[in-house]
């Protein structure tokens, strides 16, 4: 079962500063949650990303795991070369009923990193091995990425970010789930949104689905 996180507002706290870790952060930066990067030494894009205020950042020596009490983090993962330290790390988590990650030990974490294929921060889809073997994540990712990229137009990344407008606008508007879906289906197969969409004239499809909003209600 592939699970997605919300991490909004949550805090979450990565051991390490190497390549590794960089990963990981990444991967989380569009997630809104409190990043907390604990590191002796980092690489100079962590320390960038610290100075442009994205991450927290405390360069430390990891002698013992109190972090894990002091900064109380929802979601930990360790990313260090030291497999005695994020064993160490993992265990003290799981006790505290923190979620848990290791990058070298997925086996004993409480989740796998799948191979994301994403486009625009929009669509992901994410290829999963279940930690068996992140290679070939990797190799299949890139598979399928050449053919998503055929597949997946900028008028669907369109409708998607247009769906979200919509789904906002009629929250309090169509009382019923069914009727909000029918509403929803049918910004899908209007032709003037798909010209709009066609033309970039994006800014005025909110107005266009007020108007449909009115006749619909």
């Amino acid at each position: 079962m592939i699970v997605n996180l919300n991490l909004q507002n949550k805090k979450v706290v990565v051991v390490g500063g190497g390549k590794e870790s960089l990963k990981r952060i990444n991967s989380l930066l569009n997630q809104k949650c409190q990043i907390t990067v604990i590191s002796e030494k980092v690489s100079k894009s962590i320390e960038n990303l610290s100075k442009k205020k994205l991450i927290k950042l405390k360069k430390q020596r990891i002698e013992n795991i109190d972090f894990l009490t002091t900064e109380k983090p929802h979601l930990v993962i360790t990313t260090t070369n030291d497999e005695k330290l994020n064993q160490k790390i993992i265990n003290k988590a799981k006790k505290n009923k923190i979620i848990a990650y290791s990058s070298d030990s997925p086996e004993t974490s409480d989740f796998s990193n799948p191979a994301i294929v994403d486009f625009e921060k929009i669509i992901q889809i994410a290829i999963f091995t279940g930690g068996k073997s992140p290679i070939m994540s990797k190799k299949i990712k890139g598979q399928i990425e050449k053919i998503l990229e055929k597949t997946i137009t900028k008028e669907d990344i369109a409708q998607i970010k247009i769906q979200q407008i919509a789904r906002n606008l009629i929250k309090d508007k169509i009382d019923s789930q069914a009727r909000r879906k029918s509403f929803l289906n049918s910004i899908i197969s209007d032709k003037k949104i798909k010209q709009l969409i066609k033309d970039g004239q994006t800014k005025k499809v909110e107005n266009h689905i007020i108007a449909m909003l009115r006749n619909w209600v």
